[in-house]
């Protein structure tokens, strides 16, 4: 036996179609929950489990970074493997490691990346139909990335900020964004530190309406200099969202995302 518990650090992925988010909710199953009731399977005691963020209702993860303490003597792919045992199919442990002492999944991120999904072909794809939000028409994908561009920077994103968030301030850093064509699906791909509730959905339902025409690229500008919700378009459908990476440093970022100094409104920033 160890003094005291090991911290662990586990890459997960996740089909989020099946859950209510990441958190433990009253009622649903959550991606905590299944991964809780298998650590506690594997290790014969109550663990509570940390994720780099939570992710929504139908948000899927490529790469979520969970951390958790152990005492236990295991090798990384003895857990790894122990635990994909116990996990249901749409949930899995990529990679198990012990970690730096004082590893915070939350606090030690230095970006997150994720990347919302178009369908405009015709026809529906029953094998996306859980990946991809289906739109008819073709979307102006070069007319969405310079519009997407004008997110770029630290600003003020209360017009992308859903009702009910809990951040204490609606001020962000976008380290950089842009949309792609890949064949018959359209990519935004989003870099920040952290994200207000629903903020990428919310940027990806107001870059449609450039996408089908119904606005120039630079009315995205207006919305952000706005900072009103009602400026800007719906929130997309969670089932497009896919957290793909979290980065992090050796310890908690030097920086926060409640500098007063924001970029001004319809200009490029990082990443631009």
């Amino acid at each position: 036996m160890f003094d005291s518990p090991t911290r662990w650090r586990l890459v997960m992925e996740y089909d989020g179609a099946d859950f209510v988010g990441w958190q433990v909710q009253p009622e649903g199953r959550s991606v905590q929950g299944v991964l809780e009731e298998a650590l506690e399977g594997l290790f014969v005691e109550p663990i509570r489990a940390y994720a780099s963020g939570r992710t929504d209702a139908g948000v899927h993860a490529v790469e979520q970074v969970v951390g958790f303490d152990a005492q236990v003597d295991r090798s990384p792919r003895e857990v790894r493997d122990g635990l994909n045992a116990l996990l249901p199919e749409d949930v899995a442990v990529v990679c198990a490691e012990v970690a730096e002492p004082g590893f915070d999944p939350r606090r030690w991120v230095v970006a997150k990346r994720y990347r919302y999904t178009w369908l405009d072909r015709a026809s529906r794809s029953p094998l996306r139909r859980n990946r991809a939000w289906h739109v008819r028409g073709s979307l102006d994908a070069e007319a969405m990335d310079a519009a997407a561009r004008l997110l770029g920077g630290r600003h003020d994103f209360s017009s992308f900020r859903a009702a009910g968030c809990g951040a204490a301030h609606p001020v962000r850093l976008v380290k950089d964004i842009a949309v792609v064509r890949r064949d018959d699906e359209v990519h935004l791909d989003v870099v920040g530190h952290g994200f207000l509730r629903h903020m990428v959905r919310i940027i990806a339902g107001t870059l449609l309406e450039v996408g089908q025409g119904r606005h120039p690229s630079g009315w995205v500008g207006e919305v952000l200099a706005a900072r009103d919700r009602s400026a800007a378009g719906r929130t997309a459908p969670p089932h497009g969202l896919t957290l793909v990476s979290v980065s992090y440093g050796t310890g908690p970022p030097a920086y926060g995302d409640g500098s007063p100094e924001v970029t001004p409104a319809g200009t490029a920033g990082a990443g631009s």
